[in-house]
């Protein structure tokens, strides 16, 4: 059989034969259908990879955004609760400051991690972690803040009184004459 020729009696009208692998050039070459160009059809592919990853690189630089503005949210919150447990020393508002000072910090030794899946050298991540670092750096204002409003901080010349020296005796008074 040739290669290429309509296979008769195969029960098909019209099929085609691929099963001699002979590196031959032969007739059966198909040429392509008229108005098909494999040149186009390459340019498309290449188009079309360039635009999935800028599409790709715009999924990023978006998610890093979206990343850098989520600590505006917890300090609202974190505001909110401070606010609700009120400028006493308790258990509950102590426990809130803290946890309003702990966050931001934790948040900023991490700042490389929570970047990381948004690296793309097409996406710049200098914008998103500087609003990161400010939005923590607020939160962390905030807990110093509620910890001055408490009293927790030592921000008065009373709250040095113990590493003062003793003042010095300016004048010394004595009894005199005794009465009987």
């Amino acid at each position: 059989m040739e290669k290429g020729k309509a296979v008769m009696g195969s029960g098909r009208r019209w099929a085609i034969d691929f099963s001699d692998v002979s590196t031959a050039p032969s007739s059966c070459d198909i040429l392509d259908p008229p108005g098909f160009s494999r040149a186009s059809q390459d340019q498309d592919d290449s188009t079309l990879s360039r635009q999935k990853k800028d599409a790709e690189a715009n999924w990023k630089a978006q998610k890093a955004w979206e990343v850098a503005q989520a600590p505006f949210k917890n300090l609202m919150m974190m505001g909110f609760m401070m606010w609700m447990a009120g400028n006493t020393v308790h258990l509950f508002s102590i426990g809130i400051t803290f946890s309003a000072l702990w966050q931001p910090i934790s948040a900023l030794q991490g700042v490389g991690k929570v970047f990381e899946p948004y690296k793309d050298g097409k996406v710049d991540l200098l914008g998103p972690k500087l609003l990161f670092i400010a939005l923590n750096l607020g939160g962390l204002a905030l807990g110093v803040w509620k910890l001055n409003t408490l009293g927790l901080l030592p921000t008065h010349v009373s709250d040095w009184v113990s590493s003062l020296p003793p003042a010095q005796e300016v004048e010394y008074s004595g009894s005199g004459i005794q009465l009987r």
